[in-house]
């Protein structure tokens, strides 16, 4: 056991000695915003976006779709789909000055992150990273980035992942970016330089800060617990976004009935446009999955049919 014990430290500083632990890119006022855009934000809605958007230079004719409000300060706008404030340099001050302030630190935190040397890997799976753990560190690769399986960041709650991407980034449909250990989205940067930028497919989801150069397209119920912070366009189609460390409400249970046959009838209060995994137990120790849906109002009715009628059943909801 002493040499075990011995060996295992001597690797660990052995590692120490060849990778460099990566400090946290300073997204300044930049990280006030879940999307920040330099040409516009348009999305399909409805959206359900938790967090303050921002554009500039371009004005508030460029922020299609949410149907904004503009507040009685004149400072920003209030839509049904977003969960905090939209700011146009066409507001009253001083919203003008701080998107100028915020749009100058994304393009400095971009710059951080592509300028960081000595990286821990380099053109991994040359640049096809679906299936794999992927461990702190400063990754990099002169070609794009694909994501055909889901990935997995495992690492602590204060360790630091950036991603240098020369190309493109995509992630397939229906597939995700998993955090595992603690792991933070606030703490993973993906900085992008491809001409195209970074493209979300239909029902994916994704974790983590995306820096790009060009657009960032979330196809159709993608999304992502992180920022979209572009120096172009960022465009939606029915998503959920969530700025990191944004606690959602719990969802509750209103009346629940039931019926001769078994049958349960649920009502839930929820947020809407963010997945539930809806659980049901006979004993409150073994629980088992028996939906997972994405309600896009609130309260959220639906029903039970997978227990016996002779059961005592106890029901719960969260957030995946």
């Amino acid at each position: 056991m002493r040499f075990l014990a011995g060996f295992t430290i001597t690797f660990l500083l052995g590692q120490c000695a060849v990778s460099a632990v990566q400090a946290p890119v300073n997204l300044g006022t930049a990280a006030n915003y879940v999307v920040l855009a330099k040409s516009g934000i348009s999305t399909v809605p409805p959206a359900a976006v938790t967090g303050n958007l921002g554009v500039s230079p371009i004005d508030s004719t460029a922020i299609t779709g949410f149907s904004l409000i503009l507040d009685s300060t004149g400072q920003f706008s209030t839509s049904a789909q977003v969960t905090g404030n939209i700011f146009a340099p066409d507001y009253a001050s001083p919203t003008p000055a701080n998107l100028t302030t915020a749009v100058g630190n994304m393009e400095a935190a971009f710059t951080d992150a592509a300028g960081r040397p000595l990286p821990d890997h380099t053109e991994l799976g040359t640049g096809d990273i679906g299936g794999m753990t992927l461990t702190p560190g400063l990754y990099k690769w002169g070609t794009g980035v694909t994501i055909p399986a889901n990935v997995t960041l495992a690492g602590g709650p204060n360790e630091v992942w950036i991603f240098q991407i020369a190309g493109n980034l995509s992630i397939a449909s229906d597939k995700s970016v998993l955090l595992s250990g603690g792991a933070r989205p606030e703490n993973i940067i993906w900085q992008v330089t491809g001409g195209v930028g970074v493209d979300l497919g239909t029902g994916s989801h994704f974790e983590g800060i995306i820096l790009a150069q060009a657009g960032i397209n979330l196809r159709g119920g993608a999304s992502i617990n992180g920022r979209m912070l572009s120096q172009t366009a960022v465009t939606l189609g029915a998503n959920s976004l969530t700025a990191p460390g944004t606690m959602l409400p719990p969802p509750g249970f209103g009346p629940i009935s039931r019926t001769s046959n078994g049958a349960v009838t649920l009502v839930i209060t929820n947020t809407p446009g963010f997945t539930l995994t809806l659980q049901s137990s006979t004993n409150l120790v073994n629980w088992s999955t028996f939906a997972t849906p994405t309600p896009p109002i609130s309260p959220y009715f639906t029903t039970n049919n997978t227990a016996p009628i002779d059961d005592l059943r106890f029901y719960r909801a969260f957030y995946p």
